[in-house]
């Protein structure tokens, strides 16, 4: 994969903004799809369409990425780098990932927050075999102490699950959203790997345009299934009704409707962004780790308790993040070493001669 005139400081750099982003994401994204849910929301297709509906904001950086190039090269400057075959590529997996929203909210609608853990540890075990089998990625030992932490120590968060189950959801509603989370979970731990094949199967630069340029098509792709879903479900007329009888306020519901998609965007841009800079298995790590704080935040959004579990998968998670990142520091590490050694020897042999 080439990062065009990126240095590996800027990689890091990069790493970490976008890191950052989906921390956002993916901690505020499903509690905001709870809180509207439990404030008297129930459009499934409203839910999915709203993970991705936010994708006309990655008009503003492309716009001001294009700016930017028109300073530089002047009217030379390309208005647009994606190929006809990424474009492709990229819409056919919006689409998967459209189908994805429909799993994840389904299965939203009906679970607590903290089953989230199911899905969570699931994707990242779909993501590692996911990421072997279709980029070839090798796994060190590092890397596989961490997949097996973490998915411990998020499946540790899903034990008492059953205990948790809503009120007036029926069990076999339960069953049925329990499953749906689980083949989220598979399609998105497949979905992952796909998207960083695509980056290495380009056959051009890989540049921040491109990566931004890719994720809006395949926001706009999983938007365009979700509204046809929406059309035939016949959600948008029952959304002023819907709005009326939200516990919180006509008001406050189109603000949690604008905010859970703002918030869901930075969920597909920190995504994109971090397998651009690491790796598929970094996203999935990453996504992993960044389960425990959205469990503390939903035990004080919505007083669902903290057990013993909770604090073990917490404790976990953060074993998992640590050793994954000190694997990452020796694989670094030794690269540089190995690099500085080539030019030593390439040196002596050039003063030999």
């Amino acid at each position: 994969m080439e990062h065009q005139g990126l240095s590996a400081y800027m990689r890091r750099i990069l790493l970490l903004i976008n890191c950052l982003i989906l921390a956002v994401g993916i901690c505020g994204g499903p509690l905001m799809m709870r809180l509207y849910y439990v404030e008297g929301g129930s459009r499934i297709w409203l839910s999915s369409w709203l993970q991705t509906g936010g994708w006309p904001l990655t008009l503003v950086p492309l716009a001001l990425l294009y700016l930017y190039r028109r300073k530089i090269k002047g009217p030379d400057a390309k208005f647009y780098f994606i190929t006809p075959r990424i474009f492709i590529a990229s819409f056919i997996i919006g689409i998967a990932t459209g189908v994805d929203d429909f799993l994840y909210s389904w299965g939203g609608s009906k679970l607590p927050v903290s089953t989230s853990s199911l899905l969570l540890a699931a994707q990242l075990a779909f993501t590692a075999i996911g990421a072997f089998f279709i980029v070839k990625l090798k796994f060190s030992p590092y890397s596989t102490n961490a997949v097996v932490l973490l998915t411990v120590g998020a499946i540790l968060l899903g034990i008492r699950a059953n205990g948790d189950r809503p009120e007036g959801v029926t069990s076999k509603a339960y069953i049925l959203g329990f499953i749906m989370t689980l083949l989220a979970a598979a399609l998105y731990g497949v979905i992952l790997p796909c998207i960083e094949l695509m980056y290495l199967k380009a056959k051009q630069a890989i540049t921040a345009t491109l990566v931004l340029e890719i994720q809006m098509v395949m926001c706009f792709a999983a938007t365009a299934f979700c509204t046809v879903g929406m059309i035939a479900n016949k959600d948008f007329q029952a959304m002023s009704r819907e709005a009326k009888q939200f516990n919180l306020g006509e008001a406050r519901y189109y603000t949690v409707i604008v905010w859970t998609a703002i918030i869901w965007q930075c969920f597909f841009v920190g995504v994109i962004g971090v397998i651009y800079c690491s790796s598929s298995l970094m996203s999935g790590v990453m996504i992993a780790v960044l389960l425990p704080v959205t469990e503390v935040l939903a035990v004080i959004f919505f007083n669902e308790k903290f057990s013993g579990e909770k604090g073990l998968a917490l404790f976990l998670s953060l074993w998992g993040f640590v050793s994954y990142f000190y694997g990452e520091f020796r694989q670094t590490k030794k690269q540089k070493n190995k690099s500085s050694e080539t030019e030593i020897m390439a040196t002596t042999h050039t003063e030999s001669v």
